[in-house]
């Protein structure tokens, strides 16, 4: 990231959702870059076990005051697995709309700029393709995935009137599916799930047949996206896509975990989820022209780095009902991947250049 790693240096940055999946890495490239951060994160789906900077443990919604005097603010607080935000939609939406209210108004006040981590699920089921920034979407208000869809959006619309009205520095990142090491094996969501199966020899299950397209974006290129945002005064008051426009089905995605574990597992057809979106790729024009960013980690080079520090964490079906018990990373796997297992180190998450 060169320049932009420096810009970092002595500045005061609070990292909202700070403990979860793409918070944590976030946390830990701006530690690296020489900010000071502080993280704030109820923990309902974070861990606290890799945290590179200190946590106050609140709900957002009812957070009175930052932790530290802040210079930027990002806002990833709320579940964002279908599974975790669909547990309590009402949470969800409290998540999503109060708890940004509460975070613009701190931000607002000390002068900070904020950098709200929106999603692609604004899009809903996109009857355009790629997704540019200016497609308004085709939503649905009802449903068990409108808690999450509908709050984002509601969020969006916040801190647009608020950089309007009471002049808020907002940057928006309508982020993409992500995937990296430090995911939750079992928040539902597809490539966790299939690389939990094939580790397991279990069928992977494809909702809906595995037509439906995704574009996954590792990790590391996204916190740089994040990053290069947050300091990109061209962006102020609109939204950028972050997203790998790197298209394939998800039968292609749960084939693939296949091959490179070595698995033998089947992939079986299960019946569809309700409104899940047939296809979903991000034009990320914008994103390039404004911060010059773009996704460097092939979508095989990121799975590889998953799956190995998954098989660190993997506790075998047989095995997860036994408390304490956790097996060595070489247990219990296919032949190909018990053997990458033994040679290879457990990473660690991606470096902050996105290069690791």
């Amino acid at each position: 990231m060169g320049d932009r790693v420096r810009d970092w240096q002595g500045r005061r940055v609070v990292v909202a959702g700070g403990a979860g999946f793409i918070g944590r890495h976030l946390t830990r490239a701006l530690v690296a870059a020489g900010a000071e951060v502080a993280v704030v994160d109820d923990l309902s789906t974070g861990q606290t076990g890799d945290l590179a900077a200190p946590l106050t443990r609140t709900d957002i919604a009812e957070l009175d005051r930052l932790p530290i005097a802040a210079d930027v603010v990002f806002n990833l607080a709320c579940p964002a697995s279908p599974r975790a935000y669909q547990a309590d939609p009402v949470q969800t939406w409290r998540t999503s709309v109060i708890g940004t209210w509460s975070l613009a108004h701190l931000a607002l006040g000390a002068g900070a700029r904020i950098v709200q981590a929106s999603t692609s699920e604004v899009y809903g089921d996109p009857l355009v393709h790629p997704q540019t920034e200016d497609y308004p979407g085709n939503v649905a208000l009802t449903g068990p995935r409108a808690c999450y869809d509908e709050g984002k959006r509601a969020a969006e619309v916040l801190l647009y009137d608020l950089a309007r009205t009471r002049g808020l520095d907002v940057r928006v990142a309508r982020v993409f599916n992500t995937y990296g090491p430090g995911m939750a094996q079992g928040d539902g969501r597809a490539l966790p799930a299939f690389i939990a199966a094939a580790l397991d020899g279990v069928p992977l299950r494809l909702e809906g047949g595995g037509a439906q397209t995704r574009s996954f974006c590792f990790v590391s290129d996204l916190v740089r996206g994040l990053m290069a945002l947050a300091l990109c005064d061209a962006a102020r008051g609109i939204a950028v896509n972050l997203g790998n426009p790197d298209e394939r089905t998800i039968r292609e995605a749960a084939a693939t975990v296949v091959r490179l574990t070595g698995s033998r597992s089947p992939l079986v057809e299960v019946d569809p989820v309700p409104n899940d979106p047939r296809r979903r790729c991000p034009d990320i024009t914008r994103a390039q022209r404004l911060l010059g960013w773009t996704p460097e980690v092939g979508f095989e080079t990121g799975l590889q780095r998953m799956i190995i520090d998954s098989v660190g964490q993997h506790r075998p079906r047989a095995q997860a009902g036994r408390a304490g018990q956790l097996p060595g990373p070489a247990t219990n796997l296919p032949a190909p991947h018990a053997a990458l297992a033994r040679a290879a180190p457990l990473s660690k998450g991606p470096a902050p250049d996105g290069n690791a």
